[in-house]
């Protein structure tokens, strides 16, 4: 790149407190924003009572709204209904994306009017956010979505077969609260799934068209980090120094895909996940090394004077922590990484090959695909799903 071609943006939560414990200075935080909070949570609300009790000593008063499973349309409308009907002041999110996504989405909603439709991309009408959302917190105890720290909450639309991102640069949290105290006791499958998607997240802002130096360096430093902490944290969970390294990793991921996009993997994610009952880690994990083969190939026939190859190759020697690896070593580790984790192919989630032309062809509209480091033909992209089930 010529001298003074370089430009780009760097956007992020107003504050983001990292370290264990720092959850406890969530109540102060929010003081400031009103006295009602409307607490966003997964499945099991009871997660989050230490919160609300801390909440509540602060004369903040709680509504807790809970979503199990990944967030939709439906969701959204309801816990924004409950949060108007609360007097709500303002959003907090406690639990995995799913539950951040939600939160993020209803804090937009709170304050704009109209449908939802009509902010959603793909299958909305796409308009932008006129009226800042209400103030909005965002807590993880998952170490994987990143999503705290991104501009986007993505939503599952289940009568169009597909996952689409309500998207503002208001969207952005006014606080985010990463303690990996709190992801010390998720079960090895859910780690899995998370930490594989923040390993996901790395690698594809990383190798992304829109790649730029501040978002390369927090990729570099979380693959570090992931590469040496992944197995660790599957394998004995309570191990604190291994949460903390995923912790940062996955927000690490959030930072760099809130800037540079992402790429394929989720671009097929997308059309997945809204199909059928799919983690979306587990199926960013699945679809990873096949993403990456077929790009480094694609690459390597269409474009060999692009630096794909070369990106490859630094993640390759980051993963393998060998300084002579090449870019098919870096696939070979995440291959032997998802044997280790226990990942299941494509198949184990009941999608059929017969499926292949259309999810082909909706994953080349989703907005990620936009990122990916060069456009993949539909016989790539059908490479890609075959590989992958």
């Amino acid at each position: 790149m010529p001298a003074g071609d370089l430009h780009f943006e760097f956007a992020t939560a107003g504050r983001i407190l990292f370290g264990c414990g720092c959850v406890r200075q969530a109540p102060a935080l929010a003081q400031s924003w009103g006295r009602h909070a409307l607490v966003v949570t997964g499945a099991h609300p009871d997660r989050a009572q230490s919160l609300c009790a801390s909440l509540q000593a602060r004369s903040i008063s709680v509504t807790c709204f809970s979503v199990a499973g990944e967030p939709t349309v439906d969701h959204v409308r309801q816990g924004t209904a409950v949060a108007r009907q609360a007097g709500a002041e303002m959003v907090i999110g406690f639990g995995g994306g799913s539950a951040l996504d939600a939160a993020k989405a209803i804090a937009a909603m709170l304050t704009n009017e109209g449908d939802l439709f009509d902010y959603l991309e793909v299958v909305g009408r796409g308009q932008p956010l006129t009226v800042a959302p209400a103030p909005f917190m965002a807590i993880p105890t998952t170490a994987g979505t990143g999503t705290e720290v991104t501009r986007n909450a993505v939503l599952a639309a289940p009568e169009h077969h597909v996952k689409v991102s309500l998207r503002s640069p208001l969207m952005l949290a006014h606080a985010a609260l990463v303690d990996p105290e709190l992801s010390r006791y998720l079960p090895p499958p859910l780690t899995a799934a998370t930490g594989m998607d923040a390993l996901t997240q790395l690698i594809e802002p990383f190798v992304s068209c829109r790649a730029n130096p501040m978002v390369d360096a927090l990729c570099l430093e979380g693959l570090q980090r992931a590469a040496r902490s992944l197995r660790r944290a599957f394998e004995c969970g309570n191990d604190l120094q291994a949460r903390e390294d995923m912790a940062l990793a996955s927000l690490f991921s959030g930072l760099a895909l809130a800037n540079a996009g992402l790429g394929a993997v989720h671009g097929f994610a997308a059309p997945l996940g809204g199909s059928y009952k799919a983690p979306h880690g587990a199926v960013c994990a699945a679809l990873l090394p096949h993403v990456m083969r077929v790009n480094l190939q694609a690459a390597d026939a269409r474009a060999p004077q692009s630096n794909v190859r070369a990106r490859y190759e630094i993640i390759a020697r980051i993963l393998t922590q060998n300084p002579a690896a090449q870019a098919e070593d870096g696939i070979e580790w995440v291959t032997a990484l998802c044997r280790d984790l226990a990942i299941p192919p494509l198949r184990h989630y009941g999608i059929e090959q017969r499926h292949f032309e259309m999810l082909s062809e909706k994953a080349a509209q989703a907005s990620s695909m936009k990122a990916n480091p060069l456009p993949l033909t539909h016989e790539e992209r059908i490479a890609i799903l075959q590989a992958a089930w």
